[in-house]
């Protein structure tokens, strides 16, 4: 039971470094200055997107959380 908790904590864990690495930053940053902050670009798709990675992100945020705690709880 623990190896399988485990494994499946270190998923939640995979999973949640990658939907923070895929989120867009809010700074603005050097983009502003050449520009690509007004490009041509679907803001509204763009808005969708980030609102699911950002759930995804409190999701397994919380899985982990509660999946650590019942390893700790078990070992």
């Amino acid at each position: 039971m623990t190896t399988v908790l485990s494994i499946v904590l270190i998923l939640v864990a995979l999973f949640l470094i990658v939907t923070v690495l895929l989120q867009s930053s809010n700074v603005r940053g050097l983009g502003a200055i050449a520009g690509e902050a007004t490009a041509n670009m679907n803001k509204a798709k763009a808005a969708s997107v980030d609102a699911k990675l950002a759930l995804g992100t409190k999701i397994a945020a919380g899985v982990f959380v509660v999946l650590s705690l019942v390893l700790w709880m078990i070992g």
